[in-house]
């Protein structure tokens, strides 16, 4: 009896195909897992980021005070800025503090207290603070501020604010889901509860 071992050139293009098809669905499957984890971990840096960032601004804000100069501790109060006095590097004098919103950025900028008498006329010291903010795109106010009975302060008046709250969205790509994530925290101006 002839018996054949070898595979004939029909079963070999048949082994061929599976195989090549068995490795363009594993190839198609890691591609598609890779891409969902790096958005994933880019999301997650930057709401880590932004919570840091969110918790170093409301300590800051606790601790506002009255300028070396003596000025009031609330400078200006807007939708998405906030600019104030606080001593934020433990020296001893104490900082102008603007925290702000600009285009997907939370910034802070810092004037130090110079000059006999003292005055903040210096360059203000900008820093990134968190990226990938989408409180501009998605119309979301970052900073509301609230009076001694709890209303919304609403008509500017610095001299009325003792609690303020911070919204921020954050989302590194608005065009993939998850959709975004918006963190709150919030700070009663311990200086000023008077």
């Amino acid at each position: 009896m002839y018996t054949n071992r070898g595979l004939t050139f029909i079963e070999t293009l048949i082994w061929v195909a599976v195989f090549v098809s068995t490795m363009g669905a594993i190839v198609v499957s890691l591609l598609s897992f890779y891409r969902a984890n790096t958005y994933t971990i880019e999301q997650a840096q930057a709401v880590s980021e932004a919570r840091r960032g969110i918790e170093r601004s409301v300590q800051q804000i606790r601790e506002i005070s009255f300028a070396s100069d003596g000025a009031y501790p609330v400078i200006s109060i807007e939708p998405n800025q906030f600019y104030f006095y606080s001593d934020i590097d433990s020296d001893p004098l104490v900082e102008r503090v603007r925290i702000y919103v600009e285009d997907l950025y939370l910034k802070q900028g810092v004037t130090k207290a110079t000059g006999d008498p003292l005055s903040y006329s210096g360059a203000e010291t900008l820093t990134t603070i968190s990226e990938d903010i989408r409180n501009i795109d998605q119309s979301v106010t970052t900073f509301r501020y609230y009076g001694v009975s709890g209303d919304e302060v609403l008509d500017g008046d610095v001299t009325a604010v003792r609690f303020v709250t911070i919204d921020l969205v954050v989302n590194v790509s608005p065009d993939k889901l998850p959709n975004q994530l918006t963190l709150r925290s919030s700070a009663t101006l311990r200086n000023l509860r008077n």
